[in-house]
């Protein structure tokens, strides 16, 4: 089987809430769609600096994230890496600041993939909650969408097959055990 050219990470802290989207994000495209040719998708979790790692292991890298930019919380934004370094106020939370940190320090090395950070507008990042808000979880489909269509722009094809639901999705990640994510 051939390496997959594409990943798509979901980075945050599930245990903040809305911080949490990108990696409920991550798993609802593994549990929800086909891909070909064949996409990893990674928990990244609060990967920061080991980030660097995927920026030259792949052609296309696709993030979903909070994106802390001023505008109503559940809009979403699909922002090339070259954008994204320019625009300081993204950088609010600690594993923003590390994305657009290696995003800078890999523009200045030989090779680095085509990077999309695909981001929604949080409403709460501060409450300690395994859960999202109602406005988020409103917008989620908008976040799925726009992902898939970068995914496609970039020649992979996305077949939606039968999975689970975001709501199955974030009760899993409240379980005790967690038994259900990984089968």
């Amino acid at each position: 089987m051939d390496e997959a050219s594409t990943v798509v990470i979901g980075i945050g802290n599930i245990l903040f809430k809305d911080e949490g989207v990108g990696i409920y994000a991550a798993k609802y495209l593994e549990e929800n769609y086909h891909f070909s040719p064949a996409v990893d998708i990674i928990d990244g979790g609060t990967l920061g600096f080991k980030l660097m790692t995927y920026y030259q292991s792949y052609e296309k890298v696709v993030i979903l994230d909070t994106v802390s930019i001023k505008d109503k919380p559940g809009s979403v934004y699909n922002l090339p890496a070259e954008s994204l370094m320019g625009l300081g106020s993204y950088r609010r939370t600690a594993h923003e600041v590390e994305v657009v940190e290696m995003l800078e320090i890999c523009s200045m090395l030989d090779s680095m993939a085509e990077v999309n950070i695909i981001g929604i507008v949080p409403e709460d990042i501060e409450c300690v909650d395994i859960s999202l808000t109602e406005t988020i979880r409103k917008n989620f489909g908008h976040l799925i969408d726009e992902t898939v269509r970068e995914l496609e722009r970039s020649g992979v094809e996305a077949s939606p097959k039968d999975g689970r639901t975001l709501e199955e999705i974030v009760r899993a990640y409240n379980s005790p055990t967690m038994e259900t994510l990984n089968p």
